[in-house]
């Protein structure tokens, strides 16, 4: 296994490629390594030079006056494959490509790329880029990069006053981004302990780095810009690790439009994944999704700042010296999920002796101006932090000014010790350089956006719970179903798109709906079919070369039995229009089934991550409605109904209208069913839809209404992914 120790903490660094003219990249990677006091040796090396940047400056690697750790590399890119085999053979054990041109800019570049795959693993070397902007190991003062944001007047690298005991590591596929969250960090006072761009990933990974920086233990909160995940199995593990180990991983990721998705494919000829999948996988292993950088900064302010309070609820108290603000945040708190509650009588009765009457205590508690000049903020947040009815605090301040926060220092930090409770400071002012080191000396977080404070929060709580839930789940293989080499059998026999009547008798293996109809050949055995019905019959053709009937005017609906010879004849010749070479399998007639709330359940096999379920609403208007969630297979009842709850209009499952509650109970039971068919059967089906699925009332479970099977076909020599 390549050791990043010797590319992330070197005791020795060679710059193949260092040049004198720092305005150059070249000139600039020497001049940032220079800049700070790394405590270890640097040597220049360069084919012209025997001196640089006042270095003493070697032709090659392999004439050092020792055996370096790390090599950067910035040559040209057809150079680096020979310059990195001469450090391999040199016995160098890591290396960081900074040079441009191989996989983004086509196929020599990619093939390059692979031969840089290649000899890093011929010489078992960590290798990380190429198009990589660098790293930087703060603890170390070591940065070779061109990054701006490292030059030695771009700032201070480690802040005076830290927020919190716990550091960051940022590992980026986007060198730029990666920095500029440290950059944008800094007026926040957050410790860093690593910044790593990985660029187009030859060899190590981003979750490599962060499986390392798990070990080291040195980083307590993860911010990751990814555009893809090139080794599915490699994230899963990674990710669990650090769920279990309470290390959260937050996400930055870029490439989700059609257009981001086209940049992507440019810059590090990274294919990027579909946004549901993405998330499905993420929600899956706790992984936070930012939306942009400061988000990803403001998430981490909280976990570092809160370390292990997190809420254990979504509801919020808010208190404030200025009403407006207090509704803001209020606002900014039920957009984001959480709720504000009107507190318990005997917290408000301990509140309204200290505020006048023009103020409030029902929450948001307006304290007034007046109130809080009197008491200071934490003696108003300490009286909310007792009340039941709250999970945690947001008290809302004015930071312009540093003396009152002064003043209420000590208070500060006592109320930080005394209560569990997580408390978050918003400043609707932007705060002076002060308040924000007395704030992180106390250790609160503090925000300048309501909104990102808000959101936070939910962040930390559903972070908490999906960790529990992690822990408190029992580690068991999925066995295959009794019925899985059956299946198997018959679906390796079958076309490669399974008709309904044909996907039921398969899934009818599993548990799922056995209704299966009856399939006639003849007008006549259609109607006889309907007569042993009774009621009003569906009638449908079945082919595989039609898989969406509707279209193609190949159903009747509430036919009643003395109509179905019509029906059948009808829904035929539609059919034989609308796809004239379509092989016919016959007609089926089933009951109508009662009205219930439209839903798809189905399966659908992302490229990266393989089979993921999806549910959706809508049934037939799915694609309109768009309200879908996906998650990886197998699932439990536990988190399949947790899906449910996911949609955007999972109300819809509970009483309206003189409806009574739906049957999520069975909808969970056939979602689960789905799953481990999609996981039994992942090398051999691409797709399955039930379409729509009718959930009926409470005990009175679901009816799947239509169903679909496509088998995934693999051409000879094609690779499976690796979720496979």
């Amino acid at each position: 296994m390549a050791d990043i120790g010797k590319l992330l903490w070197p005791q020795s660094v060679a710059v193949v490629g260092a040049s004198s003219d720092v305005q150059g990249l070249r000139g600039r990677i020497l001049q940032t390594i220079l800049s700070h006091p790394f405590a270890g040796r640097v040597y220049p090396v360069s084919r012209s030079a025997t001196e640089v940047q006042g270095q003493k400056a070697y032709p090659s690697v392999d004439i050092l006056p020792e055996l370096a750790d790390l090599a950067i590399l910035i040559v040209p890119a057809q150079y680096v494959p020979t310059e990195l085999e001469r450090c391999g053979r040199a016995g160098i054990k890591a290396a960081m490509i900074l040079s441009s041109g191989f996989a983004e800019e086509g196929e020599a570049g990619g093939r390059m790329q692979d031969e840089i795959s290649v000899i890093a693993r011929r010489h078992d070397m960590a290798v990380s880029g190429p198009n990589s902007e660098g790293f930087a190991n703060i603890a170390a003062s070591l940065c070779p990069t061109f990054s701006p944001v490292m030059d030695k007047n771009a700032g201070p690298i480690k802040p005076a006053q830290a927020l919190g005991a716990g550091q960051i590591s940022v590992i980026s596929q986007s060198g730029g981004l990666g920095f500029a969250v440290f950059d944008r960090a800094r007026p926040r006072n957050l410790a860093f302990q690593h910044i790593v761009s990985t660029g187009n990933e030859a060899a190590l990974e981003a979750f490599d780095f962060v499986d390392y920086m798990l070990d080291e233990g040195m980083t307590d909160v993860f911010l990751l810009l990814l555009e893809d995940v090139k080794t599915p199995e490699r994230f899963k593990r990674v990710a669990e690790k650090a769920l279990h180990a309470g290390k959260p991983i937050i996400v930055g990721k870029i490439g989700r439009s059609e257009a981001g998705a086209r940049a992507v494919a440019s810059h590090t000829a990274a294919l990027a994944g579909s946004e549901a999948s993405y998330r499905a996988m993420f929600d899956r292993y706790g992984v936070i999704e930012a939306r942009e950088l400061d988000d990803m900064i403001d998430l981490a302010v909280g976990f570092l700042a809160c370390g292990d309070r997190m809420p254990v609820g979504k509801r919020i108290g808010i208190c404030t010296a200025s009403g407006g603000a207090g509704v803001w945040m209020a606002d900014a708190c039920v957009a984001a999920g959480l709720e504000v509650p009107v507190l318990d009588e005997a917290t408000r009765k301990s509140i309204d002796v200290h505020i006048p009457s023009y103020g409030t205590s029902q929450n948001p508690v307006d304290c007034t101006a007046q109130g809080v000049h009197k008491l200071g903020y934490a003696t108003f947040a300490n009286l909310l932090a007792q009340s039941p009815l709250i999970d945690g605090i947001t008290v809302v301040v004015t930071a312009r000014r540093s003396a009152f926060l002064e003043i209420d220092l000590p208070k500060l930090e006592d109320l930080k010790k005394n209560t569990r409770k997580p408390i978050y400071m918003w400043t609707y002012t932007l705060p002076s350089d002060r308040s924000v080191e007395i704030l992180n000396a106390a250790g609160y977080p503090l925000f300048t956006s309501a909104f990102g404070c808000a959101r936070a929060i939910r962040a930390m709580g559903d972070y908490r719970a999906s960790r529990e839930r992690t822990l408190n789940k029992p580690q068991t293989a999925c066995a295959p179903h009794p019925a899985c080499e059956k299946v198997h059998a018959a679906l390796a026999a079958g076309a490669t798109v399974l008709s309904e009547y044909h996907a039921r008798s398969l899934l009818e293996a599993y548990g799922i709906d056995g209704n299966l109809g009856t399939l006639a050949d003849s007008a006549a055995e259609a109607e006889a079919a309907a007569r042993i019905i009774g009621g009003p019959a569906a009638v449908k053709v079945q082919s595989g070369d039609i898989p969406h009937k509707t279209e193609a005017g190949a159903v009747a609906l509430n036919v009643r039995p003395e109509d179905v010879r019509a029906a059948y004849e009808r829904v035929l010749e539609n059919a034989k229009q609308f796809a004239p070479a379509a092989q016919i399998e016959g007609v089926l007639v089933q009951a109508m089934v009662p009205a219930g709330r439209e839903v798809i359940v189905g399966v659908s096999r992302d490229e990266v991550w393989g089979p993921l379920l999806m549910l959706g609403l809508g049934g037939v208007m799915v694609e309109v409605v768009r309200d879908a969630v996906f998650a990886p297979v197998p699932l439990d009842h536990e988190a399949a109904l947790a899906l449910i709850h996911r949609l955007k209009a999972s109300d819809v499952f509970g009483s309206y209208r003189g409806m009574p509650p739906a049957d999520t109970g069975a909808l969970a039971d056939l979602m689960v069913k789905l799953s481990q068919f999609a996981f039994d059967h992942a090398d051999d089906v691409a797709e399955v839809d039930l379409n729509p699925v009718i959930v009926h009332g409470k005990g009175d479970g679901v009816t799947v209404v239509d169903a679909l099977i496509v088998r995934r076909t693999v051409r000879r020599g094609e690779r499976r992914t690796a979720a496979e």
